[in-house]
Order: structure tokens, then sequence, then C-alpha cells
């Protein structure tokens, strides 16, 4: 896994200084710049649509597994540990503001 803690990713095409929301700050990832840019826009979906944690991260499963199949697995949150097994290139762990989004496949 590749750790790219500088990493950032504006889903706004007007760039990342006139964006209307926060950016992602990638924090770890093994997944290609493609998938990666999709799963901020997912992400960036259910954060508009829904207030719940739980709510968010049920959206964000169903956009994984209908696009790329089952078995995806998803958590969103403020305050959490995790240790996960992976499918190689099928992870990303990454902020939206304050809000840790962690995807992966096994």
């Amino acid at each position: 896994m590749a750790d790219n803690t500088n990493s950032t990713t504006s889903t706004d095409p007007k760039g990342p200084d006139e964006a209307s929301g926060p950016k992602a700050i990638i924090k770890n990832v093994d997944m290609s710049e493609e998938m990666q840019q999709e799963s901020v826009d997912i992400a960036s979906a259910a954060l508009e649509k829904y207030n719940i944690e739980k709510d968010i991260a049920a959206q964000i499963k169903k956009e994984f597994d209908r696009r790329h199949g089952p078995t995806w697995h998803v958590v969103v949150g403020k305050n959490f540990g995790s240790y996960v097994t992976h499918e190689t290139k099928h992870f990303i762990y990454f902020y939206v503001g304050s809000l840790a989004i962690l995807i992966w496949k096994s």
C-alpha cells in the first residue's frame, strides 16, 4: 500500500481554490487514480445527500457494489480504529473535512 499523506483531490472542475465543499485529503491508498477520483465523487455525493454517518456509508457501499460488484466495505466516522485486509488495488482511506472515509473490497 502506498501512503499518500499529502495527496489532495478536488471534485470541483474550477479547482481547489473555488471548490464549494471541503477537498478530500487522501491518507492511504492502493487504488488506481481513476478509482480514487470515483471514490471521492461517490463520497461527496453521499455527503450532500445524507447527514447520518451510517446512511453515508450505506450509500457509498451501494454505489460501489453496483459499479464494481460485491463485496465492498465502507466505514464513515470521526473516531474509529481499523485494520483491514483488502484486495490489491481496492483500498482507499481519506478525509473530507473532519469525516474519515474508509472503502475497501475483500
